[in-house]
């Protein structure tokens, strides 16, 4: 096997791992049995151990000492220490991006937001079919939002975070309905009129209703 044949296969076990856990195909706390997963995700225990170990950096993974790996556990407070540096992370990003973003940058926020919006009316409709579409049309509309920021370490930890993030509104919340569909338009509305402080003030509000709706659905 050639070495991009080794890229694409390590990639690929990545994405999928990291996939089932923020969608909860694997459970938190549960133990990573190599030879069950060898045989899940088709990859060698060479590629399953960097993989891990790579997730464990990530925070998506946990190596307690002598005791192989298991998917990070969950908890109240660590959701809050995410969704406080989600926001941290975000705004700065955003700031930057809006500072700097030309008529492409718009063009491709609009439309991020418009698949978004589609997907949003039909969950509002019932339809719930295909919730990791829902959230990958989400994160591509954030992502968008701060596109033109030039701190690509602060995009990447920002894509770490918003995961994590991801990943509780996975297993715990589900779907806001209207409310967060408005907030994603008030979002678009205040990036393109370049209106920084109006877009920082409904993203804090975004996440933050986010975490006042889980109070009554979590437990410590």
């Amino acid at each position: 096997m050639s070495a991009t044949d080794n890229n694409t296969v390590g990639r690929n076990t990545y994405d999928n791992i990291k996939r089932d856990i923020i969608f909860g195909g694997l459970k938190p706390g549960e133990k990573l049995k190599l030879e069950a997963l060898k045989r899940k995700y088709q990859a060698s225990v060479s590629t399953l151990r960097e993989t891990l170990n790579r997730l464990v950096s990530e925070g998506f993974v946990q190596a307690p000492e002598q005791r192989g790996f298991l998917v990070a556990p969950i908890s109240y407070s660590d959701l809050k220490e995410i969704a406080d540096m989600r926001v941290l992370l975000e705004a700065n990003a955003l700031r930057a991006s809006i500072e700097e973003g030309d008529t492409e940058w718009e063009a491709n926020v609009v439309a991020a937001y418009h698949k978004l919006k589609m997907m949003e009316d039909r969950l509002q409709e019932g339809d719930h079919s295909d919730k990791e579409r829902w959230k990958r049309y989400d994160w591509e509309f954030h992502q968008a939002l701060i596109s033109a920021c030039k701190s690509d370490t602060l995009k990447l930890l920002h894509s770490i975070i918003f995961d994590k993030y991801l990943r509780y509104q996975m297993l715990i919340l589900g779907y806001r309905g209207k409310p967060a569909c408005e907030e994603h338009k008030q979002m678009m509305e205040a990036a393109l009129a370049r209106n920084t402080e109006k877009t920082i003030a409904v993203l804090e509000h975004h996440v933050t209703h986010c975490l006042d709706s889980l109070v009554d659905n979590f437990s410590e």
